[in-house]
């Protein structure tokens, strides 16, 4: 595995691992003790980069996920990097798939949940602490402010903005640096390559959450893939419809191809794209399959060139593609 920095000092894995789907979103209910094992598995192979969120869990416990990663990497504190996320509750009332957000980052609530998170992932402090949702009731700069504090106690060591636009990033910034955003990236999520610019400027990392369009990129489904309706996100995204599926068809092409030249897998492609455009830059795919977490891992060591990434990108530009789970976001000032 290599390495990357984002901000001023915080060295990750070139790939990191998101947890989310670990305990829900993805299908029935995720075994422990596999996910347990799993987690230590990716110790093994070098990633030292783990993602995961207070509202990632159940319905019956939403907090299921930071346990489950507090608990498994307990052994390799000292050695990888904790990142979670506050700011955001679920409307346990919605009886949709994907529950509605309902954002709040009142100071009060902020040191409550930094509080409860060090608790469930058994630890003294928090290497990378993001906002996850805007909340549009509180100013950034007094959530920047608490985040200032919060460095100062000695509770976190590293702050980020999840889904962020260029305004939000300076005005936070300019109270408190941030190491890094967290957004959605991929091939066929690509509206935040407009921040490119001011991350560059600020040296801020760039986080790519959903990296592989949820599974999609990996090339693996087709118009038999089904999904459960009730606890599979998958069913409700777009780019898994089966009418979605030869709109794609050009992009995936274009990964299988791209895969046999490199003696690669289409993840690892897709993976591999975003490593080699900006150095800042470290997706975090999530799997719960050890073979996933090796072909993922080996993204790292894919080298494109900078006239094959050029090349990718004139490819996209012009390509007829399905939305993607997310939408557009409009993240000019």
């Amino acid at each position: 595995m290599n390495y990357r920095t984002l901000g001023a000092d915080l060295t990750v894995s070139a790939v990191g691992l998101g947890c989310m789907g670990m305990s829900h979103a993805y299908g029935a209910p995720a075994d422990k003790k596999q996910m347990t094992e799993l987690l230590a598995q990716a110790v093994d192979m070098g990633y030292t980069f783990f993602d995961t969120a207070e509202v990632y869990g159940t319905p019956d416990n939403p907090h299921d996920n930071e346990e489950l990663v507090g608990a498994a990497l307990k052994p390799y504190r000292d050695n990888i990097v904790l990142a979670t996320k506050f700011g955001i509750h679920f409307d346990m009332t919605s009886s949709a798939t994907n529950k509605p957000l309902v954002p709040d980052s009142r100071p009060e609530v902020i040191r409550a949940s930094v509080e409860a998170s060090l608790k469930r992932l058994g630890t003294d402090h928090i290497d990378l602490y993001y906002q996850h949702r805007l909340d549009p009731k509180i100013p950034i700069e007094e959530v920047a402010g608490v985040m200032s504090d919060l460095i100062r106690e000695g509770k976190i060591t590293h702050w980020g903005l999840s889904e962020a636009t260029e305004e939000t990033i300076r005005r936070a910034h300019a109270v408190c640096p941030v190491t890094a955003i967290q957004n959605r990236y991929s091939m066929m999520a690509r509206w935040y390559e407009s921040l490119f610019p001011v991350l560059e400027e600020l040296h801020i990392g760039y986080v790519a959450f959903s990296p592989l369009a949820n599974g999609f990129l990996s090339g693996r489904y087709d118009k038999t893939s089904t999904f459960e309706a009730e606890t599979d996100y998958r069913s409700v995204m777009p780019q898994f419809q089966p009418e979605n599926i030869d709109r794609n068809r050009e992009l995936l092409a274009l990964l299988n191809r791209l895969a046999d030249e490199k003696d690669a897998t289409p993840a690892q492609i897709s993976l591999a794209w975003m490593l080699c455009k900006k150095p800042y830059i470290v997706p975090i795919p999530g799997t719960r399959k050890l073979s996933r977490l090796t072909e993922n891992a080996g993204a790292a060591d894919v080298i494109l060139s900078a006239e094959e990434v050029a090349s990718i990108a004139k490819a996209l530009d012009g390509m007829e593609m399905s939305q993607v789970f997310g939408g557009s976001k409009i993240v000019s000032k």
